[in-house]
C-alpha cells in the first residue's frame, strides 16, 4: 500500500513539474527574466543542456542513460524494502518524480527547462526547476532518516557514534 502512495507522490510531482515547465515555455522567451521579489527571487527561463551549473553541456545521451540507470536502481531498491517508513516514502516519491521530470525534458527537448532563480547579497545561485528541488529535498529527507533510524544502522552492521 505504501508503495502505491510513493508512486502517486512521484507521478503528482512529475506532472506538476511538467505543467510548470509548459507554462514557462508558453509565456516566456528563452533568457527572459521576471522579477518576483527584487534582488531575491525571479522566474528566469533557461534551457540547460548540461548538468548542474550547465556543466558537461551537450552530453544529453549520457545524462539520459545515467537518469535511466538511477531510475532502475532506485526502483529496484524500493521494491526490496520490506517496511518503508512515511518519510522514506515521501523522499523516494520526490526523487523518482524529479528524475522522471528531468528525463522527460532531456528526451523531448535535449535539454532541461530551468526557471527558478535566487539571488542573495548580489550572489546568484544556479537556476533550477521543481524536479531538481524534489531530488534535493528527497535526498535530504533520506539523509535525515539515516541518522534517525537505528534499525537501518543495525541492519547494515554500522555503528553510530
Amino acid at each position: 500500500m505504501r508503495e502505491k502512495k510513493l508512486y502517486t507522490i512521484s507521478i503528482v510531482l512529475c506532472l506538476m513539474d511538467q505543467i510548470v515547465k509548459l507554462i514557462i515555455t508558453n509565456y516566456l522567451e528563452v533568457y527572459q527574466k521576471i522579477s518576483i521579489l527584487p534582488n531575491f527571487f525571479s522566474i528566469y527561463y533557461l534551457q540547460n543542456k548540461g548538468a548542474a551549473f550547465s556543466s558537461f553541456s551537450g552530453m544529453t545521451y549520457l545524462f539520459i542513460g545515467v537518469g535511466f540507470l538511477f531510475l532502475f536502481l532506485l526502483l529496484r531498491y524500493i521494491r526490496k524494502l520490506s517496511n518503508i517508513k512515511k518519510i522514506e516514502m515521501v523522499a523516494f516519491g520526490f526523487i523518482l518524480g524529479g528524475i522522471v521530470g528531468n528525463l522527460i525534458d532531456r528526451i523531448l527537448y535535449q535539454y532541461v527547462i530551468d526557471y527558478l532563480a535566487f539571488e542573495i547579497g548580489g550572489y546568484s545561485f544556479a537556476v533550477f526547476n521543481l524536479a531538481d528541488s524534489a531530488i534535493v529535498v528527497g535526498c535530504f529527507l533520506l539523509i535525515i532518516e539515516c541518522f534517525r533510524g537505528e534499525e537501518r544502522w543495525k541492519n547494515l552492521n554500522i555503528k553510530k557514534n
